[in-house]
């Protein structure tokens, strides 16, 4: 079966029988478009209010844990016990070991690799050169 862009839209592909996409058929005939719904992210069976992510029940739900939870700040959970491990001791693995003492030979050698104004300079130099050759 070859299917082909429908030649109203150019968007979406049918049969070659069709003569037009369902979506361009729908517009013809003048029906409203069809609007996706989205459903709750904590229940995923209600549609969600406009603006938001959760549906009116999972709201109405949240405002009343919000009510009680005046009960819940005395006994704050602490985000280490969530995630199993320390945050900032995380984070010193993370930093590679760096040797302190470069020679100064070397720095001076590292930090003229490094330097953006030259790499500028010869980038604005090659692109001198390529306009000299299409010439």
């Amino acid at each position: 079966m070859r299917l082909i862009k429908c030649p109203r839209c150019e968007l979406n592909y049918i049969t070659p029988e069709e003569g037009y996409c369902k979506i361009c058929k729908r517009e013809m005939k003048g029906e409203p478009q069809q609007e996706e719904i989205e459903l709750c992210t904590v229940c995923n069976e209600h549609p969600v209010l406009p603006g938001k992510d959760v549906c009116l029940f999972c709201l109405k739900e949240m405002n009343a844990n919000d009510d009680r939870g005046d009960e819940e700040t005395e006994n704050p959970v602490d985000e280490a016990s969530l995630s199993g491990i320390d945050p900032v001791s995380a984070m010193d693995e993370i930093i590679p070991d760096i040797p302190e003492d470069i020679p100064e030979r070397e720095y001076d050698e590292i930090e003229s690799e490094m330097s953006l104004e030259e790499l500028e300079d010869e980038e604005a130099e090659d692109d001198d050169d390529d306009e000299e050759d299409k010439i």
